[in-house]
């Protein structure tokens, strides 16, 4: 995983709950916690981050995942803006990660593997969204989703039809104005 992914985690987390805070998890986590945004590092040094705040807050790995999405994406839009500035609603800003926005990753971090989404518009106005990743990081998703609502003043709700942690071949997400 780049090393992009765990500064916005621990600038959430520095904003959320204080420095000590992060210094506590990583000591936790077992992990240094110096991470450059070029650098790559395993996955594992991620869960081992997620597993011990969920400890300390009392929630699963899937609840800390949304929680880190959900209060990034205010990050990633002072980082990126000209992402998000390039659409003024919800869905045609998700519709753009596979073609504009992860090619954009790619290209700025080397190696950088992003999951891959499909989207199916169905008439009742939500947006289903498949997501494939050997991650599993649905949860992540699932809060980025979230905040990105937020940011364009939409108030969404997700709803998990398919996921890969009960054996689906992918995840499937209904995204919809609540």
């Amino acid at each position: 995983m780049k090393g992009v992914i765990f500064n916005l985690l621990e600038d959430v987390v520095v904003t959320t709950h204080g420095s000590t805070a992060w210094e506590n998890l990583l000591d936790e986590a077992g992990v240094d916690g110096v991470y450059t945004s070029l650098g790559s590092y395993d996955d594992d040094e991620m869960m081992a981050l997620v597993g011990a705040a969920g400890r300390a807050l009392s929630l699963s790995d899937d609840e800390v995942l949304r929680w880190f999405g959900h209060r990034a994406i205010p990050k990633m839009v002072e980082r990126w803006p000209d992402y998000f500035t390039a659409h003024q609603r919800s869905v045609p800003f998700l519709r753009s990660l596979n073609s504009v926005i992860h090619p954009e990753v790619r290209k700025l971090y080397a190696g950088a593997y992003c999951p891959h989404f499909d989207f199916t518009s169905p008439p009742d106005g939500s947006l289903l969204i498949g997501y494939r990743s050997p991650r599993h990081l649905c949860g992540l998703a699932h809060g980025f989703i979230l905040g990105v609502g937020d940011h364009y003043g939409e108030a969404l709700t997700v709803r998990h039809l398919e996921c890969m942690h009960d054996g689906d071949p992918r995840c499937l997400v209904e995204v919809s104005a609540a």
